[in-house]
């Protein structure tokens, strides 16, 4: 068996390890959401866009809101977080008199 070194005779090629892939980034941040306590995330979607992750969704509580932010800036890999979580429980109807 013969040996030969890689010869590259343009540019070398680049290899991008910069930020996560997407999708590894994505289901860390919602298998955290879901393992966790003080939330249910069975209607939060988790999208990301480099190390940017959004939510968006609804949960019950505005509790379930900070917490769901809390959770996702704290998985390896993200720098930012914009929360679009809608508050949709019982206490946001509005009562007539």
């Amino acid at each position: 068996m013969v040996f030969k070194h890689q010869q590259f005779y343009e540019a070398p090629p680049k290899i991008e390890v910069e930020f996560p892939p997407r999708a590894t980034l994505e289901a860390a941040v919602s298998d955290a959401i879901a393992s966790s306590g003080g939330i249910d995330g069975s209607d939060v979607t988790v999208t990301a866009s480099g190390s940017t992750i959004t939510l968006s969704g609804a949960v019950l509580r505005q509790e379930e809101v900070t917490r769901a932010e809390e959770i996702a800036r704290s998985v390896e890999g993200v720098t930012d977080v914009r929360n679009e979580i809608a508050v949709t429980g019982l206490d946001q109807i509005p009562r007539g008199i």
